[in-house]
């Protein structure tokens, strides 16, 4: 394999037209690892120094290690995955499948070489259950005398999705759960005017991007102190970038014509990914809005011929509710080893 190593944006418009096709081929086929993903995270929420490391085999792009090289809080020289900052769920090197451990050993040897820059860590965060790299990258750079170390970061809970609704109702919910959800539903429709729809081309985008943060916003102070300047150009930036591929599902619910809930969402490889949500505790909270628009938007992903309703990342107590069950996400952290003074390699 040849390396090819991009260290400014101009890597991402060279790699365009492989970079999205390799990953349908790898394990690690996510929305967050594609182009628009990558290059929208990166030009809103980058820093330090960008280090996009490209395999080909022959004119084939075989994988990709998406880097940026930072100072962390401690002072340390550390390579992370370009999106590894709050809010990208899933990450990974990306490896044409069946070519892993040729990249993780190629990636290890990069590593090592004068034309590496001068690195502490290397930080590959949110890596799926289902990623190797958390299984075998650890063992192969500890027999280079690295440091490395896997642990739990965090659970993403979902909903392998039967058929139709009913079968939802019956197979995954528990009795009381499924009588909750009916009369939530049954109870809204007779007491309020209610309309849940999905954002599509006649929408004004702009209008209803704005209308999401507002209710996020409104929903609990945390989310309020998470939306900062800095972020809600990302999630400007990101709901028009996924509008434009198709892959954005952005929901909302009015009760009595007023906007209660709301749901931004992407529809990717087969799965719909709850990112996030708002609602106005203001605004008809007795009827449980939010449950019930999670409610349709399952029938709806349902009724698409989707396969898996995605949490992402967080435990919170309503996803079990709705019949979720967690699988889990991963960090490898790779050290240099300290030599007997304690200094770190150079």
């Amino acid at each position: 394999m040849e390396l090819k190593i991009f260290t400014d944006e101009s890597g991402f418009a060279a790699l365009y037209d492989n970079w999205n096709h390799l990953l349908a081929r790898s394990r690690a086929n996510t929305l967050f690892l594609t182009w628009q993903w990558q290059t929208t995270w990166w030009r809103c929420l980058g820093e330090g120094d960008l280090w996009l490391l490209a395999w080909y085999d022959g004119d084939r792009l075989v994988a990709l290690a998406p880097l940026y090289l930072h100072d962390d809080s401690a002072g340390l020289r550390r390579f992370d995955l370009v999106g590894c900052v709050e809010v990208s769920d899933y990450l990974d090197l990306i490896v044409e499948e069946g070519r892993e451990e040729a990249v993780y050993s190629a990636l290890l040897n990069w590593l090592a070489s004068d034309a590496c820059p001068p690195w502490d860590v290397v930080g590959l965060c949110n890596l799926a259950e289902t990623s190797l790299t958390h299984r075998l990258l650890p063992e192969m750079a500890a027999g280079r005398g690295l440091e490395a170390v896997t642990r739990l970061e965090d659970v993403c809970p979902l909903i392998l999705l039967p058929d139709n609704f009913e079968a939802y109702l019956q197979e995954i919910l528990s009795k009381k759960q499924r009588h909750e959800v009916r009369r939530k539903m049954r109870r809204i429709e007779e007491e309020a005017v209610v309309r849940w729809y999905v954002v599509d081309g006649a929408s004004d985008l702009a209008q209803e991007t704005d209308a999401f943060l507002h209710l996020h916003r409104l929903s609990k102070q945390e989310k309020e102190s998470f939306m900062t300047p800095e972020m809600e150009t990302f999630f400007r930036e990101a709901i028009q970038a996924m509008h434009q591929v198709g892959w954005l599902y952005l929901a909302f619910i009015e009760v009595n014509g007023v906007r209660a809930a709301a749901m931004l969402g992407f529809v990717y490889n087969g799965g719909l990914l709850v990112y996030n949500s708002g609602y106005d505790p203001a605004s008809y909270s007795e009827l449980s809005p939010g449950i019930v628009l999670t409610a349709r938007i399952i029938e709806d992903a349902i009724q698409r011929g989707l396969h898996v309703f995605d949490f992402l990342q967080g435990n919170e107590v309503y996803k079990y509710r709705f019949g979720a069950h967690d699988t889990a996400v991963y960090s490898t952290v790779i050290r240099r080893a300290q030599d007997l003074s304690g200094d770190r390699n150079s």
